[in-house]
């Protein structure tokens, strides 16, 4: 029996591990919440913990640095350093810096498997694979754990119940991937959690029973929720339930890489714009150390609203003396007009997201929104899911708003946020004000854990998508013209964790003897598409191609390839994954598909 219960944040800019007692004194209320201080190198020769481990992986160059001055507690003759001196160091070299794996762990369009990272590193310079860059952080939480609860039988943090959150917006291949991750880790037990939902969690284990005089049969809450790399939005419906009050996830939205990354390397831009040669002045290394000098400073003007201006400044080339530093500012003026206007500008609930040539947002190789304007984005959001909720079509305005991730502990952008929600419903839109942003996450996941042990309150909802297998039209060839498919519902959206169905409809015909390929399809949209239909037109967002399935199906005593008559089988699997498989019509054979990261839809 686990003796905790953990929850796991893997941020793409910062990690984090709440816990709390898996049995609790009083079985009707969950136990106190609390964080683990993670020990990570801040310093050469300099070990301390902190509640956060910025997710950031230094590969270290050979003779780069004494031997033993990245030693950790747990560990000695380190290659490689993840969390704050990482993240610090690797900005004078950043072709050995690996960031933003979480945004490539869900980027379609590479190997995710594959060592790519950092994407632009030079030829000889190592790389890691976003799956193995996301298991060292959790390596490093697992191995923190260890040593501050592990010594003790039964305390190891794979021997716990393991919450580990991901964007609600994540894909089933990006969500595999990720339990992919944990297992490299040495944690091969964990339960996926949505982190708007973790955030929720957090705001209810933070309220207590108070949280039924916030809301009301009928009410529905928006969780904006603008990490470093990405934007995931969410509708948390409040309904009733055997006379109580319940909670049902309605909708999440696409996976939007747009977040506070993106908003640095704008006031970067912005900032290098009053240097003599603007940014076509700063080499490699100077241009990402004006990224981490025009977050410090950003921070810094948030922190103090009556300060007007901070400083920024970078070493020059050369020695200190020969080169010196580069030294400017950035003022208030230019921070509102980047963030506030740039961001976050006030738009008609009918507006849109631009599209288009993406241009100086985003880091290369990544699929940033061409658009940066986050409400753009929300109001595409709303009003998508209003077609879909609502017969009429009518637009969903939501009833309060709760914020998540690092962005929005800036009090401007919450307040421009709630501006441009109360403009649309014509009347004020509430905050549900949650604690410490960075750590709702990990907090929330851990009270989710005791929730789903009858301590404490459940979100209802299932899976956030409904997904397809692509089936070819049979239609005569025609050169130049790929067929048209249609797309077979193999998963319902809301289909519940530890369920599983056949899928009914014509049995398919499959060459055992060679690999077979499906296309496999998804919506965030399509919600009343049951298990078994057999969708033949759609609109061009409306469903969209992920990686494609397949199988290799054994010929086993046959001499020669046979065509077999098969049903697919989905099931939703208990920690939040999907497994589909072939059966056999007509005996026991049984053939699972997997995701084909290696193809790209490009």
């Amino acid at each position: 029996m686990a003796r905790y219960v953990v929850g796991l944040d893997l941020g793409t800019t910062n990690c984090s591990l709440a816990y709390a007692a898996a049995e609790s004194e009083d079985p009707s209320r969950p136990a106190a919440v609390e964080q683990l201080a993670i020990p990570q190198v801040v310093g050469v020769n300099d070990v301390s913990p902190r509640p956060l481990l910025p997710s950031f992986l230094y590969l270290v160059a050979a003779g780069e640095f004494p031997p033993g001055a990245l030693d950790l507690p747990w560990k000695a003759g380190a290659d490689r350093a993840v969390g704050a001196f990482a993240r610090d160091h690797g900005a004078k070299s950043p072709g050995r810096l690996v960031s933003s794996a979480k945004s490539w762990l869900s980027h379609a369009g590479v190997d995710r498997r594959a060592a790519i990272l950092p994407w632009t590193a030079p030829p000889e310079a190592p790389r890691v694979s976003p799956v193995e860059a996301s298991a060292a952080y959790l390596a490093h939480l697992r191995a923190s754990w260890d040593e501050a609860m592990g010594k003790e039988s039964g305390g190891r943090l794979e021997e716990q119940e393991l919450l580990l959150t991901v964007p609600a917006s994540f894909d089933a291949v990006a969500r595999e991937l990720t339990v992919e991750a944990a297992k490299q880790a040495g944690l091969p037990d964990v339960t996926l959690l949505e982190e708007p939902q973790a955030a929720f969690y957090a705001w209810l284990a933070q309220i207590g029973d108070g949280w039924r005089k916030r809301v009301k049969v009928g009410d529905v809450v928006l969780v904006c929720d603008v990490g470093g790399g990405t934007t995931d939005f969410s509708l948390i419906a409040v309904a009733e339930r055997d006379g109580d009050l319940a909670l049902e996830r309605l909708a999440v939205g696409e996976h939007i890489l747009l977040g506070g990354d993106n908003m640095d390397l704008a006031l970067a831009h912005a900032v290098a714009a009053t240097l003599p040669r603007g940014m076509e002045g700063l080499d490699a290394a100077q241009r990402v150390a004006l990224n981490h000098a025009c977050r410090a400073a950003k921070e810094a003007l948030f922190a103090d609203p009556k300060k007007k201006s901070a400083p920024v400044a970078i070493l020059g080339r050369g020695s200190k003396v020969i080169g010196g530093s580069i030294k400017t500012e950035l003022d208030r003026e230019t921070l509102d007009r980047v963030l506030v206007d740039g961001f976050l500008p006030k738009c008609a609930p009918t507006d849109q997201p631009a599209k288009g040539r993406r241009v100086g947002l985003a880091e290369i190789g990544l699929p940033y929104a061409a658009d940066p304007a986050i409400t753009r984005h929300l109001a595409r959001f709303l009003s998508r899911q209003a077609g879909s909720l609502h017969a009429d079509g009518s637009a969903i305005r939501p009833s309060a708003v709760l914020f998540n991730g690092g962005v929005f502990k800036a009090d401007p952008l919450r307040a421009r946020v709630l501006e441009v929600l109360s403009d649309w419903a014509g009347r004020p839109i509430p905050d549900l004000k949650s604690d410490d942003l960075d750590l709702a996450v990990a907090r929330g996941a851990a009270y989710y854990g005791q929730a789903r042990r009858g301590r404490g309150v459940r979100i209802r909802g299932g899976v956030a998508r409904s997904y397809y297998v692509g089936l070819e039209t049979s239609a005569p060839a025609v050169p130049g013209v790929a067929p048209e498919i249609k797309a077979l519902c193999v998963v319902p959206m809301g289909m519940e964790e530890g369920t599983e169905a056949d899928v009914p409809g014509p049995e398919l015909g499959l060459v055992v003897g060679e690999p077979a390929v499906f296309r496999f399809l998804s919506s965030t949209t399509r919600r009343d598409d049951p298990v078994g239909a057999v969708v033949e037109r759609w609109g061009s967002e409306e469903i969209e191609e992920l990686a494609p399935l397949e199988t290799a199906l054994a010929v086993e005593d046959q001499a020669e390839a046979e065509t077999v008559p098969v049903r697919l089988h989905a099931r939703v699997t208990e920690v939040g994954t999907l497994e589909l498989s072939c059966r056999s019509a007509r005996d026991d054979r049984r053939w699972a598909l997997e995701f084909n990261v290696r193809e790209t839809n490009d």
